[in-house]
């Protein structure tokens, strides 16, 4: 597989493609959002856990940078903790939802032909931005996920809540605890949507038991390209 960053027209981000793929191919699309303090690279190792040859991965750096510690910048989608303003996040929703135009275009998706995949924070922004998207999304992926303010998910939900919904989280998870993904769930079936639901003997991680459910799932959503099509 071949990586490249790209500088972006709001957010930067890298790309991971098979080592097939040539420009104007259309191929699938996995997008990927990562947690906070961390960055574009971080969930590029999914890719070849995933599918290396089926479908193209893209990973937005976040807007914000955050100093971790002397030397160390990471980056969020919003302040933690609740510390960030409605200003942020809509500003980071802005700049995300130029990101999939642009990407979609970069890769010639058709509507419906791309997945949304988040970790932690990036999981609370995939049900931000992609839950009101199920004509871009084909389904979405909260991997020990944030969630948002569950007035604000209802304004934006679609009529037909139909699409397919991962979510995994871990039990001992001391980052964003189990009881976030109960809450999603029982939101998401409330409001008339199936999520598939997994809990995991795991911390915040992303942990192998979680791809050995993940994989088939995301391969029955969107089937990745054949080799020779």
């Amino acid at each position: 597989m071949r990586a490249e960053i790209h500088p972006g027209t709001g957010l930067q981000y890298l790309t991971v493609v098979p080592d097939e793929y040539t420009e104007g191919d259309s191929y699938p699309l996995v997008v990927m959002l990562h947690g906070f303090g961390a960055n574009m690279q971080d969930l590029a190792g999914l890719a070849p856990a995933i599918n290396p040859t089926g479908y193209v991965y893209a990973c937005p750096n976040a807007p914000i940078p955050f100093n971790l510690a002397p030397g160390h910048t990471g980056y969020g989608w919003m302040t933690p903790r609740g510390g960030g303003t409605p200003k942020e996040t809509a500003n980071s929703e802005s700049l995300l939802g130029n990101f999939f135009d642009n990407v979609f275009q970069q890769f010639n998706v058709s509507p419906g032909g791309a997945v949304l995949l988040g970790f932690s924070q990036g999981g609370g922004m995939t049900y931000r931005c992609g839950l009101g998207r199920a004509d871009s999304f084909a389904g979405l992926v909260a991997l020990s996920a944030t969630l948002p303010e569950q007035e604000t998910l209802a304004e934006r939900l679609p009529a037909e809540r139909n699409q397919p919904i991962f979510i995994a989280h871990g039990r001992h998870d001391q980052m964003v605890t189990e009881d976030t993904a109960h809450s999603a769930k029982s939101f998401l079936e409330g409001n008339g949507y199936s999520p598939e639901f997994h809990i995991y003997e795991m911390a915040h991680e992303i942990s192998g038991d979680v791809l050995n459910d993940l994989v088939p799932w995301l391969t029955g959503v969107l089937p990745p390209l054949e080799p020779g099509v």
